[in-house]
């Protein structure tokens, strides 16, 4: 008998906590508000304002009352969408219309990504082909699939740690099918 293939949502979930990745899970954008500030509170930056380059995310943390800023320097929380996210591999796809011209180095040390369960997608192929048919006419530059959020690795830099990130990297991720 074949073995059963494990759901899409399933998979990233799994794969996306083996990296490191703390997932939080709401069925409404006011629950995400929720979580949005519980992080915040955690993490004791509650009353520092957000960095968000990406439009979309800056009117809804002006909406919900959250102070945003486009500067990197000083920023303590980056708050952001993404492309997709990737179950193969547990990670988050996103491209220079979340990051602009910024590497993930340049970016503060708490990240948080909020995203849409019609985002989970197999695999970066599939992403990538799905990046193509959401910007017709222009696609995105510096498309990147960030993954293995763990800190232990910090001292380990060379080609296999590309991609990685030494940073908290939580996912509020939106029910909308």
């Amino acid at each position: 008998m074949p073995e059963e293939k494990t759901p899409v949502d399933e998979l990233f979930t799994i794969n996306f906590k083996k990296n490191g990745g703390k997932f939080l899970y709401c069925e409404d954008k006011d629950e995400a508000l929720e979580l949005l500030s519980s992080i915040l509170d955690e993490n004791h930056w509650k009353d520092k304002p957000l960095l968000t380059l990406d439009k979309n995310m800056a009117l809804f943390c002006a909406n919900a009352g959250y102070e945003t800023t486009h500067k990197t320097q000083g920023s303590g929380v980056f708050f952001t969408s993404c492309e997709h996210l990737i179950a193969l591999n547990g990670s988050i796809l996103v491209s220079d219309s979340q990051f602009g011209e910024n590497k993930l180095p340049d970016l503060p040390e708490l990240i948080i990504v909020f995203a849409k369960t019609s985002q989970m997608l197999e695999t970066i192929q599939d992403g990538l082909k799905q990046i193509k048919k959401n910007y017709p006419k222009q696609i995105p530059g510096n498309i990147t699939a960030i993954k293995n959020f763990k800190k232990e690795n910090e001292g380990q830099k060379d080609f296999l740690t590309y991609g990685s990130c030494n940073k908290d990297v939580y996912l509020i991720l939106l029910e909308d099918l």
